[in-house]
């Protein structure tokens, strides 16, 4: 099940406050800025910085490549 598009439209990140990219396959939201992703357990985020996964550069080059291909949805467009 996909987050609510309506909290997506409002979701950003805790720390720096900017859009996410939402990887719904995948279970996560990613901060390409912070390269920081954040879990979705059971179709809940888990927002807090300090249970994020900081990602390699090659990871992040990997997932901002996908998202441009894959038209991967942000967040906190509403």
């Amino acid at each position: 099940m996909a987050l609510d598009a309506q909290l997506l439209d409002i979701l950003v990140c805790p720390d720096d406050k900017g859009p996410l990219l939402y990887f719904e396959d995948d279970g996560f939201l990613y901060n390409p800025r912070l390269h920081r992703k954040y879990e979705v357990r059971d179709d809940i985020p888990i927002m807090l910085v300090d249970e994020a996964v900081a990602v390699t550069d090659d990871e992040h080059q990997t997932l901002v490549g996908r998202a441009a291909g894959e038209s991967i949805r942000s967040t906190g467009e509403g």
